[in-house]
Formats: C-alpha cells, structure tokens, sequence
C-alpha cells in the first residue's frame, strides 16, 4: 500500500464495526458488573448480579432483550470513527516508518509496531470520548433517551467536559490494548504462517491469542474509565456532604481498591475477554477480507 492509501483506514472502521454489532450484548454486561459495588455512588451500592451469565439473563428478563444492545447506535458510531482512526493509523504510520529503515521495511520491527499502535491507540480513543460516553451511560440503563437527545443533554447540563469525562484512562486503556493487541496478532500471524498459511484459521488463531493478553493489561483501566464516564457532574451544582464523586483517574484507582479491594478493578473480566475474542475473531477475519477484495 502506498502512503496516501485510505483503504486500511475505510476497512479498519468497516471491519470494527461488523465486530461491535456481533459482541455488543457480552460488553453490556461487562458495563454493568463495573459499575456495581460502588460505596461512593448510591445508585450503584448493590450487587444487582454476580457474574456474566447473571447480568445477561436478569437484564433480558426485567428489562427485555433490547436492553442487551441499549447503546448500540454510539457504540456504531464510536467504531466508525474510533476503528477507522486506529487501524488505519497503525498500518499506514508502521509502514510509513518501516519504508525509511535500512532494510526497507523487509523486517517486523516489535518497538515501531508498539509505538505505532499506541499512539493509534490512544489517538483514536481520546476523538471518539464522547460516542463512548454516551454508550456507557445507555448501557446502563438509567439513559432511556435516544442518541441526540442523550448527547444533548449531557452537554446542556454537564457541558463538553461531560462529554470528555474518562477521556485520560479511555487513551491509556486503548493505547494498551492496542500496543498488546495488534503487534501481537502481527508477530502470531507471521509466526502461524508457514504451518497454516495466510488463511482465517491462522487469523483466528492470532486473534484469540492476542484478545487475552489485551484483556489482562486493559481491565484496570477499563473499570476506572468506565466509572468515571458513568457520573455526572452537572454545571454549578453543589454537592451534598454525603454526596462523594471521583475526582480523577487516581482517585478513582484508589477510592475503589480501599473500598472494594485490588480485585474490584477486574470486575468484568471474562466478559471482556470473552468479548475481546470474539470481537478480534470477527475484525480480523472480517478485515483480511476485506483485503483481500480490493
């Protein structure tokens, strides 16, 4: 591909997107494990479910079927921009630095390929914050209002730092992810290469492996990101004395291990890692593809 070459980033949103819509339900229920047990937040005190399978059957049974995908249309959109920035961004700047190397880019290089995709990462994070924001707050099922509406109002009464809230472990977590994720799935996939071939069972293999190593280094970050987006903090209000929110990332970190304890912040881990499997499975797949086409 050459430098100005836009198709990694139109099948990297295209490939994202079809993975969203086949793994939305496991993330709704990741959502909500993360947001339970809070001390400091009195909507979320109670331990409404006590794993995955709990969460997903109690939510389709009080609550309907639909509410599995409540937050879908953001999620859609968040991919749109979120995938086509970062997938498209890691393979165009790591073949962009690979063609100026020595060897002309005949060699993986792991450093360039960890750069690349955090900073992908982390780019594309940080511009789609507010799609994020709002799936959050939908998945939860306190926002019953559709997508415009939902925006709307979080900027009138939380203004744009309400639509950026959670934007600085939101980078850090997808800049891990991605620095995991796709320089392991490269390595594995060249690795699998002469066994399996260039074929979708090298490719789902790939995935697998790389989905778990992600899910262990993101979860953390995933949980604080995810509670920050879920408080609101609305313009000028003054807060009660029994009224406590998160102050920030660290604070957030620390106010949930004291609360909580170290294992809190690995709430809705296997949601997210048999979500991350599934959902490399399908964008891979869906994205070799889609090369393949064109």
């Amino acid at each position: 591909m050459g430098d100005s070459d836009w198709r990694p980033f139109i099948y990297g949103g295209l490939a994202s997107i079809v993975a969203e819509f086949g793994t939305f339900p496991i993330d709704t229920t990741k959502t909500r494990l993360q947001i339970q047990g809070q001390k400091i937040d009195p909507r979320h005190v109670q331990l409404r479910y006590t794993g995955m399978v709990d969460c997903f059957v109690k939510t389709s049974q009080q609550e309907g079927v639909k509410a599995l995908y409540c937050g879908i249309w953001p999620a859609v959109l968040r991919q749109a921009t979120y995938g086509t920035i970062k997938f498209g961004t890691y393979y165009s700047l790591k073949q962009w630095i690979a063609s100026r190397r020595p060897d002309g880019g005949s060699e993986e290089h792991l450093a360039t390929n960890t750069f690349c995709a955090a900073f992908a990462g982390g780019l594309s994070s940080a511009v789609a914050n507010p799609t994020d924001v709002l799936k959050v707050r939908m998945q939860v099922g306190d926002e019953k209002r559709g997508l415009v509406r939902c925006f709307a109002d979080i900027y009138r009464l939380e203004g744009t730092r309400g639509l950026w809230r959670g934007v600085g472990p939101t980078s850090q977590r997808a800049a891990v992810i991605a620095a995991v994720e796709l320089p392991v799935y490269d390595a594995c996939k060249r690795k699998l290469v002469p066994t399996l071939g260039d074929t979708p069972l090298n490719h789902l293999t790939s995935s697998l492996l790389a989905s778990l190593g992600s899910a262990v280094a993101s979860t953390p970050l995933d949980v604080i990101r995810t509670r920050l987006m879920n408080q609101r903090k609305v313009k000028g209000h003054i807060a009660k004395p029994n009224e406590r929110i998160y102050r920030g990332t660290t604070d957030c970190f620390l106010q949930t291990v004291r609360n909580e304890g170290f294992l809190a912040l690995y709430k809705g881990f296997i949601p997210t890692w048999l979500r991350m499997g599934p959902w490399n499975i399908i964008f891979f797949l869906t994205y070799e593809q889609l090369k393949q086409l064109y």
